[in-house]
């Protein structure tokens, strides 16, 4: 089964934590070699690599093309337009995926499906791209895709165009399937494969003690990953130290953000507890995840954030906001607990609980052990084949 990936989403060598997710996944349903799969996963055009322009800068030092675990990855460019890139968006993104496809179709390469990630705008440029190949379509979807952009009138006129025209769509979480079919897709079409961990990867540390004085920790310490952006809802946890007496906050991202959430922490006393260390590489994180007491997550738009099952896989438990996929992947005391709402208080109520009533790490990691990757991958295959075997039916 021959995969063309599309999608926005995807790590490269000058951002190797962008997207991470969906090439963990693909990484697996890859692995036994049923299927394959060409990755296109475009990047803003920018003329400089100068560092003063931050992220831009990081998209012009993006290879044109690399290997990744194995899978070659193309990174054509498209224009992203100031203050306009919402509504251009698909229409530069198709560009992008057909000039990838002709190179590749000269090369001989030949696909059965396209597998694309994201609903806006990579997913509604994927569907305008099966539309004039004829190729079968697969959707996922993530998250801010079915939560935010669908706000927007145009995003969410296409991204339902996307959702008809689809042969199938996966949701990560049986809440975000909930936000689909709100959207006007066919629940028929849908199917809810989650996110899993990598048990190896993400596992208890041998000597934690040890861990933590490498980070410098002798009490409790909560932990915070994620892009220092606003929807990610760092600030809440910062503001809940001051009812936090002599607990300390990591914050493992890099953003934005990151001016007002120093300026946060010193304006309400905490500075000395709250440690920003940027962005660290995905597996630098298992160390991360070992040495804190608990992961907080006050995101409140996710589909299913990766970050709370590595988290358990560590043997940490996890606070986790009302967001699409926290209760089907907190459900039970050993893996943490999930608020109704994302507040300083509320935060600060739960953390204080958890910390002098915490679950056995082996317990957290034992519940962790019952979302590895088979079964999503399975399903996966199971999915792709029926969508496959419905087309040549057709035909």
């Amino acid at each position: 089964m021959r995969l063309l990936t599309v999608t926005t989403l995807y790590p490269n060598a000058a951002q190797p934590n962008h997207g991470v997710f969906v090439e963990n996944r693909l990484r697996h349903l890859v692995s036994d070699g049923v299927v394959t799969s060409t990755i296109v996963a475009p990047v803003p055009w920018f003329p400089s690599r100068n560092a003063r322009f931050d992220t831009w800068a990081r998209y012009a030092a993006v290879p044109r093309e690399e290997v990744r675990h194995g899978l070659r990855l193309m990174h054509p460019r498209f224009a992203a337009l100031p203050r306009l890139g919402m509504y251009s968006g698909p229409w530069m993104l198709l560009r992008a995926f057909r000039s990838a496809l002709r190179r590749l179709r000269r090369e001989g390469a030949k696909f059965d499906a396209i597998d694309a990630h994201y609903l806006y705008p990579d997913g509604v440029a994927a569907a305008w791209l099966a539309e004039e190949t004829g190729l079968p379509l697969i959707l996922t979807a993530r998250g801010s895709d079915t939560s935010l952009l669908p706000s927007f009138a145009l995003p969410r006129r296409l991204i339902g165009a996307a959702l008809r025209r689809a042969d199938a769509v996966i949701a990560v979480s049986a809440g975000l399937a909930e936000g689909l079919f709100a959207l006007g897709a066919d629940p028929a079409k849908v199917t809810v494969l989650r996110n899993g961990v990598d048990l190896t990867t993400f596992q208890p540390p041998e000597d934690r003690a040890r861990l933590r004085a490498s980070f410098g920790l002798s009490g409790p310490a909560l932990l915070s990953v994620g892009h220092l952006i606003e929807r990610k809802g760092h600030k809440h946890i910062i503001a809940a130290l001051p009812h936090l007496p002599g607990i300390k906050l990591l914050i493992a991202g890099e953003g934005p953000q990151r001016g007002a959430l120093t300026d946060l922490a010193a304006r309400l006393g905490v500075a000395e507890r709250v440690g920003l260390l940027g962005a660290l590489p995905h597996q630098e994180l298992s160390r991360l995840y070992g040495a804190a007491d608990a992961l907080v997550l006050a995101s409140t738009s996710e589909g299913w954030a990766n970050v709370m099952l590595e988290a358990m896989a560590c043997g940490t438990p996890v606070i986790a906001g009302p967001a699409w996929g926290s209760r089907e992947a907190i459900s039970a005391p050993e893996a943490g607990v999930v608020l109704d709402a994302v507040t300083p208080e509320t935060i600060a109520s739960a953390a204080s609980q958890l910390l002098a009533h915490p679950p056995s790490r082996a317990a957290t990691r034992a519940y962790a052990e019952r979302f590895g990757w088979d079964d999503t991958t399975r399903g996966q295959i199971e999915l792709f084949t029926r969508v496959l075997a419905a087309r040549a039916g057709q035909a």
